[in-house]
């Protein structure tokens, strides 16, 4: 179980305590000394820079890019929780707005989205996590895809937490290929974004 003090939850994206909707797409840990046997997977390793040595991705990769064929609810979903639900326990002290950061590594244009909801809800509020900048690094983003900017809109991404006490924290697949880091909820609207691991 992960802690909220002082307005700030961070968790590194493997520690989830388990997964769901697996049959088509699931995450595997990726580590120095650890390396998924699944294919295909366009992507090497990150895992030397990755925070803690390691990270997960959202397996098999069968769209890279926009000329691979679209498959709804397979390679994605603009649904959320249809997909390889990641799901970790959390207490929070403080109730309120929470917006969402997620570390991520894309390669690619079909590598860079990602759902997050609560207690097994999915608000609009967290739908379509989006990447466009930092190509081939680990990035920290808290931006959603809308109609009017496609790369993500700041300040969208958030959670509401109307009680303190344990919640859980889900995570769901847009686009296969993901590679998740790390993730933290603030409640701080102007978070500055970290060029590193961000807090611990």
């Amino acid at each position: 179980m992960f802690e909220e003090t002082g307005g700030l939850v961070a968790v590194e994206a493997e520690h989830f305590a388990v997964q769901t909707e697996t049959q088509t797409r699931e995450w595997h840990i990726t580590s120095a000394t650890q390396t998924p046997d699944v294919s295909p997977d366009g992507d090497d390793s990150h895992a030397d820079s990755a925070s803690g040595g390691g990270y997960i991705e959202i397996l098999p990769d069968t769209r890279r890019d926009h000329s691979m064929k679209l498959i709804n609810g397979e390679n994605f979903s603009n649904q959320p929780g249809k997909l390889g639900v990641l799901v970790y326990p959390v207490r929070f002290q403080t109730s309120g707005r929470y917006y969402v950061w997620v570390r991520a590594y894309s390669t690619g244009s079909e590598d860079n989205g990602l759902h997050v909801g609560i207690d097994g809800t999915w608000p609009e509020s967290g739908q379509r996590l989006q990447w466009c900048e930092g190509k081939n690094s680990w990035r920290w983003e808290s931006k959603q895809r809308t109609e009017a900017e496609h790369c993500g809109e700041p300040y969208k991404l958030y959670l509401d937490i109307e009680e303190p006490g344990l919640h859980t924290i889900e995570f769901s697949m847009r686009e296969d290929g993901f590679e998740f880091d790390k993730w933290l909820m603030t409640k701080d609207r102007d978070f500055t974004r970290p060029e590193d691991a961000g807090p611990s």
